[in-house]
């Protein structure tokens, strides 16, 4: 299943497809039995090997979890908040812990008006993979409304937030993105931590890059949309805590 945050200039349109009989005859889905809930995808399988997240009876909701992020344009220090999103949380740092981000790149730069994020998380570096699994929103319920929307429907994503990227509701996996800029968005996207001031310097220099070109790009016309210029390796993701996500 295709991983994508959804811009305010497009729409993701989810189509259902028949399944074969043979897949009525499957085993169902593996499901982990705490209250997140983290859901085996047979039919999205992990681009990296990966078991579902530990979920215990009482998901870890409070505090916060400092994480180190090494990358070849600089680091990327996350703070990943419990109280916000404590399933989110957990799955992002069994993740880290298992080293399944390690040695990847992110794969999408955006610098639309009003949607400025960098988008990583999956392996494949296509926007296509993830960990197989998939597990439920934790929506943010306090966030500004977005000055530029009249309708008061959106919600200001503001410089330096961490959030879950996802492909419709309840689809979160292991792809997110980091906002450079404040960005107008419905509150779709679960957002689970902030970015350090070294993080935003690192932001800053890769969104100063901007965007490859692609066949779809009109000439003499700048992209707003696509892979950075900088290109962007998340070499070492590193919880800062003993048997975090574990």
């Amino acid at each position: 299943m295709k991983r994508l945050l959804v811009s305010v200039l497009t729409a993701l349109s989810l189509v259902a497809v028949a399944a074969p009989a043979s897949a009525a005859e499957a085993a169902p889905p593996k499901v982990t039995s705490g209250p997140c809930q983290y859901t085996e995808t047979p039919d999205d399988p992990a681009v990296r090997p990966v078991s579902l997240p530990r979920d215990p009876k009482h998901t870890p909701d409070h505090g916060s979890v400092d994480v180190a992020v090494f990358s070849n344009q600089g680091p990327l220090p996350l703070r990943l908040d419990r109280a916000e999103a404590p399933c989110t949380v957990q799955s992002f740092l069994h993740l880290a812990a298992s080293g399944f981000y390690n040695q990847t790149t992110c794969h999408r730069l955006t610098a639309y008006p009003t949607l400025k994020v960098l988008q990583c998380g999956d392996p494949s570096g296509t926007g296509e993979g993830g960990p197989g699994y998939k597990f439920r929103d934790e929506l943010p319920t306090t966030l500004p409304p977005a000055p530029s929307d009249p309708t008061g429907k959106r919600r200001t994503y503001a410089r330096g937030l961490l959030a879950m990227a996802n492909a419709g509701p309840d689809t979160n996996g292991s792809q997110f993105f980091v906002v450079y800029g404040d960005s107008s968005l419905l509150p779709n996207y679960t957002v689970f931590g902030t970015v350090g001031p070294a993080g935003l310097r690192t932001l800053d220099r890769v969104a100063a890059g901007g965007i490859q070109p692609d066949a779809d790009t009109p000439p003499g016309k700048t992209p707003v949309d696509g892979k950075p210029v900088r290109k962007t390796d998340l070499e070492l993701v590193l919880p800062l805590c003993l048997f975090c996500g574990r």
